[in-house]
């Protein structure tokens, strides 16, 4: 190709899937603009984006391409002929992107495993780092729409990459060989053993022992079948099944949208649990490294938030380890604070990081101390980073579940455990106010708003505002007095179009008071928020 982007017709003439041509005959002039207007960027979570041909999509030209930039990044890191591991989930055209992306790395002299069949993303993050591979290579879009698909790469201990070196990437893409110019070798299938040594090792997060009635729903991903082996080897058996949910279907025929934050999206799931009378529910995001739990109350079963999973099982963990004052756990600036409060009980160190696993990951490179837990409010949940440097749906199931059982041991309930956490750290209450954007630029065009004439005060509180930039797009505005503070960040999201405002109440006062005034609080700062 002589420019990039390139046009229409360049990127017709080098593109290898024909069913191109007729694709790009059929769309309006609009349309094609926006195609060719530039190329997928990697985000919070590599590449994501619709599954159509040209530049700003994903498609087999495109994976060819980016494969080919990743080899580059690694030559001139001294990183050539190295192992590579990749793998691919359930969703169109996953398969056949993965073999693509094996077939490039094989051509430019790695070596590489390609995972026998859909796996979760977190099995390729521990697969880079148990077998000490230079890279990995996750196909994926995670618990975006059925119509996208995407590509996440590992580097060297299975930490995402960050900048520079997605900055790299993107520019050896650019200068990368037209896609039917990239040479590609056949590459054969493995990786069984790490299947199996993943399972084994997910479920030695475990720290306690009983069985636990567990409902589960993978949402038409990949998940199932791992979650059910790591949860039987934990000692965990009785796990009953979404039945028309198990089995991986790209199109998530039974939701609207495959989130379990979505509303509706668990609705089968709590109607399972409610029916079998389980004693937690769990729910999978598509490709497994994203976890959601819910819990019977008094008035029917709930869903945790994800902050509120994150208290829970950083207690859990802090409470079993050894040494917590050489223990590191983290959170994102997104999160809710009391997962500080809860490290400081135990003398942990708590380290705030940007938005995203790959930071999180990161989180002990400059402080004393080992990382041992990260989660991020979006349900991600880093349990046993010393095997997975990344979110894991699947451990986060199995630490669930003991959790459960060494309540239950105590006569306690998960809820009996939130309430302990708000008595010790005070009353948090977290809210999301989303606001949908038409595009990048009216994002930014909010966000400069936002600095240039900044809200001054929310719910009866001055606010203080903190630019994150340049490490971020984003702003935090706090305010409060001894008895109750209000805190909310702006940023706009990274891989959909949407500004999200990430809200949080804390009160001090007593439990019940403290709860009514904080959702009164809560409730009061989202309506002005969404005014913003």
């Amino acid at each position: 190709m002589t420019s990039w982007p390139p046009t229409v017709q360049e990127w017709l003439a080098h593109d290898p899937d024909p069913g191109s041509t007729t694709e790009l005959a059929a769309c309006s002039a609009e349309e094609l603009r926006e195609r060719f207007a530039h190329s997928l960027t990697f985000g919070t979570a590599g590449l994501r984006g619709p599954l159509r041909a040209g530049p700003n999509g994903m498609n087999l030209a495109v994976v060819l391409r980016t494969t080919r930039g990743v080899t580059a990044v690694l030559a001139e890191r001294g990183l050539g002929g190295g192992h590579v591991v990749v793998g691919y989930d359930a969703r169109h055209r996953s398969a056949e992107f993965g073999r693509a992306a094996a077939e490039v790395f094989a051509a430019q002299g790695f070596s590489v495993t390609l995972m026998p069949g859909p796996v979760p993303t977190p099995v390729v993050a521990f697969a880079v780092r148990r077998t000490g591979a230079v890279a990995g290579v996750q196909i994926t879009a995670s618990h975006n729409p059925p119509t996208d698909n995407g590509y996440k790469v590992y580097l060297e201990g299975g930490l995402q990459i960050v900048s520079p070196t997605d900055r790299d990437i993107e520019q050896a893409i650019a200068s990368a060989p037209p896609a039917d110019q990239i040479p590609r070798t056949p590459v054969e299938e493995s990786g069984a053993d790490l299947l199996s040594a993943y399972a084994e090792r997910a479920a030695t997060v475990r720290r306690g022992a009983g069985s636990v009635r567990v409902a589960l729903t993978p949402m038409h991903g990949v998940g199932g079948e791992f979650a059910l082996d790591a949860l039987a080897l934990a000692g965990i058996a009785d796990v009953h099944v979404v039945t028309g949910q198990f089995a991986p279907d790209p199109d998530f025929p039974t939701v609207a949208f495959p989130n379990p934050e979505e509303p509706g999206a668990v609705d089968a799931l709590l109607a399972l649990a409610a029916d079998v009378d389980a004693e937690v529910s769990i729910a999978l995001d598509p490709d497994a490294d994203r976890c959601a739990i819910g819990v019977p109350s008094a008035a029917g079963w709930r869903m945790l938030s994800g902050d509120e999973t994150g208290w829970l099982l950083g207690d859990y963990v802090l409470s079993r380890c050894n040494d917590p004052a050489s223990a590191v756990v983290a959170s994102t600036v997104v999160s809710s604070r009391m997962l500080a409060a809860i490290a400081a009980s135990y003398g942990a160190r708590h380290v705030e990081t940007l938005t995203g696993f790959k930071w999180l990951a990161r989180a002990d490179d400059d402080v004393p101390g080992t990382l041992r837990y990260a989660y991020e409010e979006a349900i991600g949940h880093c349990l046993d980073p010393e095997a997975v440097r990344d979110k894991d749906g699947i451990s986060a199931a199995v630490l669930a579940c003991d959790m459960v059982a060494a309540l239950r041991a105590q006569g306690l309930s998960v809820l009996d455990a939130l309430d302990a956490l708000a008595r010790r750290h005070g009353v948090h209450t977290t809210a999301a106010v989303t606001r949908r954007v038409t595009s990048p630029q009216q994002a930014a065009e909010i966000m400069t708003r936002l600095r240039n004439q900044p809200p001054a005060a929310l719910v009866g509180f001055d606010l203080t505002v903190t630019d994150l930039q340049p490490r971020a797009d984003a702003l935090v505005f706090t305010g409060g007095d001894d008895t109750a503070t209000v805190r909310v960040v702006v940023r706009p999201s990274g891989t959909e179009p949407k500004l999200k405002c990430y809200l949080e109440i804390r009160c001090d006062e007593e439990l019940i008071t403290a709860r009514g005034r904080a959702a009164e609080l809560q409730n009061a700062a989202a309506e002005a928020v969404r005014r913003w």
